[in-house]
């Protein structure tokens, strides 16, 4: 049985990553320094819950080195854009300081300790000088000097932006677009929805992150590798908003007359042959992923 840790284990991907993992039989400690978000998680006698951080050195030291960590996946960060904005510090200590933590403490205690890092795809839409893009890029950087320099076995997986049930981050535009209709709340873009990006089920991610852990846990040879996990369901934020409130039944916004200077947003594919060649296929549609993420929404917020 390998032991595997999980930080950020409370968020989207790291509870359904979780529960997968424990119907394969692995050991899982669920690193989050939230109390309150285990909605979703379930109890288990192979997962173990730790609340903390994972900026606290001498806690990770103690993770890795007494529970005999073989898997590292580096989920846990700041992860909102716009936030990232208001409180750049907060969000470079988060991402940087953070990775840059758990991949000291690695090579101090065991550099065969696969370390797998969920950062984010490059888009000639986004600013990439915003805090969060930045911070992202940074840490990619990093896990590269620590797999070049110091031997150790680092893997980058940048995914299009996933959604599913369990996501309780109400500031990504699929819950907050599901709670403000449940809620019967006016629908407020904060932008024109023109930008078009990829989307995928949770399922599908979490089959990639562990197809992409078991090709390489006893893998020898290169030490650094990085992945695109891309969709077949590109849509604009707009046609988003609606397709959702279609499949609930609810009217549609109209486009907002928002003036954008030399702005055309262009759709960003990415290269996902890597993670193809391993065999990962996407098999949730748009409309049935969300369709799941809609029932549960329903059958747990009651207003």
């Amino acid at each position: 049985m390998k032991n595997v840790l999980v930080t950020g284990g409370l968020g989207l991907l790291g509870k359904h990553l979780t529960n997968f993992l424990d119907k394969k039989k692995f050991k899982i400690f669920v690193l989050d320094k939230s109390k309150y978000q285990r909605k979703g998680l379930l109890i288990s006698k192979n997962v173990y819950f730790i609340n903390g951080n994972f900026q606290n050195k001498q806690l990770v030291k103690n993770i890795l080195k007494n529970k005999k960590i073989n898997v590292v996946f580096h989920l846990g960060g700041s992860t909102q854009v716009s936030k990232s904005l208001n409180n750049p510090y907060k969000t470079y200590k988060n991402n940087v300081i953070g990775t840059l933590n758990l991949l000291e403490c690695i090579r101090k205690i065991n550099n065969d300790i696969l370390f797998i890092y969920s950062s984010t795809p490059q888009n000639k839409n986004y600013n990439l000088y915003n805090p969060y893009f930045l911070s992202k890029f940074c840490s990619d950087f990093l896990c590269a000097s620590y797999s070049k320099i110091y031997n150790l076995k680092t893997i980058v997986v940048k995914c299009v932006n996933l959604y599913g049930p369990g996501d309780l981050n109400v500031n990504r535009i699929i819950p907050y677009t599901i709670l403000s209709s449940l809620k019967k709340k006016q629908i407020k873009l904060q932008s024109s929805g023109k930008l078009v990006t990829g989307y995928i089920y949770i399922d599908d991610v979490v089959k990639a992150y562990f197809l992409i852990m078991k090709k390489n846990l006893n893998k020898v040879g290169e030490k650094h590798l990085v992945y695109n996990v891309s969709s077949k369901y590109n849509i604009s934020v707009l046609d988003l908003v609606n397709l959702i409130l279609r499949l609930m039944k609810k009217n549609e916004l109209k486009q907002r007359a928002i003036k954008q200077i030399n702005y055309k947003p262009k759709q960003q594919k990415l290269n996902d042959s890597k993670i193809k060649n391993l065999g990962w296929k996407q098999k949730v549609s748009l409309r049935k992923g969300l369709i799941k993420t809609i029932i549960w929404y329903e059958k747990v917020f009651k207003f």
